[in-house]
């Protein structure tokens, strides 16, 4: 449990057991964090974490008070692990996800089924300011001198988020892409040939498998625990028995699960990797969207042989719609570098400057303290509302980051059929079989609490629930 769940818990306790009764006001927040010994930051998580429960509200000026009134409890924690595949599997993804995705394309649909948080949750006024400056005093041999690494601002910028990580990463080691979706894909590009095959996931990100179906390549789908990360033990045993070209992970708050591998566990990845002299194509784009008081470190914090391509991406986190991302690719860089310059050649330079600009002068951080605050908020209302509205039998995760659900339902029931029913009625899910090589996780869907909670979610939530709990065999 961490810090701030812990202290939500001990409120909890008081406030259920009437130690803390309806219209007492909580200790300050600097009070607590001084007498429990953590941070402001902690403090603040536990009291959205109350607030999101129903138990206590924020009065302007005034702090927090106990309410009385209290949410259903989330249901329990998933537990599922997949079972390993017999060998490599031939794809044929990309017509089932994209007609499942473009059906979910509309903003009049409740957009559960979506892989975006909301933009409002983004600064995107603040950034079309540097975006008109820069675009002003943009220095016309800039779109020369940068043209397939990228900005030489932004990839300084970039390293010294790295530095502050604990990381050297030197800025000739990025190369700046449209999204870290074209990083992934020229990283893929550089390490693998047609009809080698890759070591992903299961479940995995959909993109993932489309990607290698794309490129004439096959997926090993290797166990993967929605806590914990990528089962390690049957990572070695494929690894041994198929010879992989590479894999494609994500070792933080992974797309569907959320899962988040330990520090201990990644360093253990990146040795095993290198005994094998496997790269790695890690895909973070989920990483500044962590709860905990730290963030987490990636795979690329323990390689020391230049086999893990780190890519990432402001997407998810600050600057939705300007599709720029990075790859730190290690030994593979100038392979990496060359893929870039074949394909789309360069990446918008007004785009760039100007997030370099925000990086410099913008107030990221203080940005990423509000919108971690928010997701978490929201995840804690989203998970008790699953528990209220879907039927016994129900499990989801809890992660510790990012904004997805993993929400296992009772084994009876098609996530597809889900899917298509929730969609006549306007909402959006994803089901589990798109994020499988083989079509698993039937009755498993993933679920985006990105999203402001209001009204319409309220509603929607509860016509999900029921129609789970029909193909259950139940009754809402």
């Amino acid at each position: 449990m961490k810090r701030y769940e812990a202290l939500a818990a001990d409120i909890e306790a008081s406030i259920r057991n009437g130690t803390l009764k309806t219209g007492d006001r909580l200790p300050s927040v600097r009070h607590t964090g001084q007498s429990r010994g953590v941070s402001a930051s902690t403090v603040f998580q536990a009291y959205y974490l109350l607030e999101a429960r129903g138990l206590v509200r924020a009065r302007d000026r005034s702090g927090y008070y106990v309410t009385g009134g209290g949410l259903r409890d989330a249901p329990p924690e998933s537990t599922l692990t997949s079972r390993p595949t017999e060998g490599p599997t031939s794809l044929d993804v990309s017509d089932r996800v994209f007609d499942i995705l473009e059906a979910s394309m509309s903003r009049k649909v409740v957009p559960f089924g979506s892989a975006f948080p909301s933009p409002l949750l983004f600064p995107l006024a603040r950034l079309g300011q540097f975006m008109a400056a820069s675009a002003k005093s943009l220095d016309p041999w800039s779109t020369v001198d940068d043209l397939t690494p990228g900005s030489a601002a932004l990839r300084r910028q970039i390293a010294l988020r790295y530095l502050a990580d604990g990381m050297q990463v030197p800025a000739e080691e990025i190369v700046i892409t449209n999204g870290a979706l074209e990083a992934l894909n020229l990283c893929l590009a550089a390490v693998t040939r047609p009809g080698d095959a890759v070591i992903v996931e299961s479940p995995t990100f959909y993109a993932a498998l489309q990607a290698l179906e794309r490129m004439g390549l096959k997926a090993i789908e290797v166990p993967t625990h929605p806590g914990e990360g990528i089962d390690l033990g049957a990572l070695e045993q494929a690894i041994a028995a198929h010879q992989p070209k590479a894999c494609w992970l994500m070792t933080t708050f992974q797309n569907p699960l959320g899962s988040l591998m330990s520090d201990a566990k990644k360093k253990a990845l990146v040795d095993l990797l290198a005994r094998h002299e496997l790269p790695l194509i890690e895909d973070d784009v989920y990483a500044e969207l962590y709860f905990d008081d730290r963030k987490p470190a990636p795979a690329k914090a323990f390689d020391t042989q230049g086999l893990v391509l780190h890519c990432s991406s402001f997407s998810k986190c600050l600057a939705p719609g300007y599709r720029i991302g990075w790859t730190s690719a290690g030994r593979f860089a100038r392979k990496v570098a060359r893929q870039k310059l074949t394909s789309t050649l360069s990446t918008s330079a007004p785009a760039q400057l100007a997030l370099a600009a925000y990086l410099e002068k913008g107030g990221l951080d203080k940005h990423l303290r509000k919108l971690r605050q928010t997701l978490a908020m929201q995840q804690a209302t989203f998970a008790q509302a699953v528990g209220h509205y879907f039927p016994e039998g129900t499990r989801a995760t809890r992660p510790l980051g990012g904004y997805f659900l993993w929400v296992e339902l009772p084994a009876q029931v098609d996530a597809l059929d889900i899917h298509r029913k929730a969609l006549a009625l306007g909402i959006s899910v994803a089901p589990g079989p798109i994020f499988s090589a083989t079509r698993a996780f039937t009755h498993c869907l993933r679920l985006n609490y990105g999203h402001a909670w209001n009204a319409q979610s309220e509603k929607a939530m509860r016509t999900l629930g029921r129609l789970v709990s029909e193909a259950a065999g139940g009754t809402a």
